[in-house]
C-alpha cells in the first residue's frame, strides 16, 4: 500500500466542500455523486473533507453560526473517496 495519493479521472479530488461559498466546491464533483469512507465507516453527513490531510468536517447538531450557516466540527482520521456513480468496484482515493 502507498502513501501517496490515488490519481486519475475516476477517483475524487483530494479536497472537496458541499458548501458553494468555499474555495473547493466543485458542483461538477458533486453531481456525479462522491462516497466518504472515514475511519472505515461511511458517513453521509460530511460538510468538507481532505484526504491528503486525514480529516472531515461534519454539522455540529443543528447548532447556526449568526450568519445561519452551519456550526462544523473537525474530525482526523483516515478519509477514503469515490465516485458512487461508478459502482461498488469504484477505485478508491485514499492517502
Amino acid at each position: 500500500m502507498s502513501d501517496d495519493i490515488t490519481t486519475g479521472t475516476d477517483v475524487p479530488p483530494d479536497h472537496l466542500a458541499i458548501n458553494p461559498r468555499s474555495a473547493h466546491f466543485d458542483a461538477d464533483v458533486l453531481q456525479r455523486g462522491v462516497g466518504i469512507r472515514f475511519k472505515g465507516t461511511v458517513r453521509t453527513n460530511v460538510e468538507e473533507y481532505c484526504i491528503s490531510e486525514g480529516w472531515v468536517r461534519v454539522q455540529a447538531g443543528k447548532t447556526m453560526d449568526r450568519k445561519g450557516q452551519p456550526l462544523t466540527i473537525k474530525l482526523t482520521g483516515p478519509v477514503e473517496a469515490w465516485y458512487e456513480d461508478l459502482g461498488d468496484d469504484a477505485p478508491l482515493a485514499k492517502a
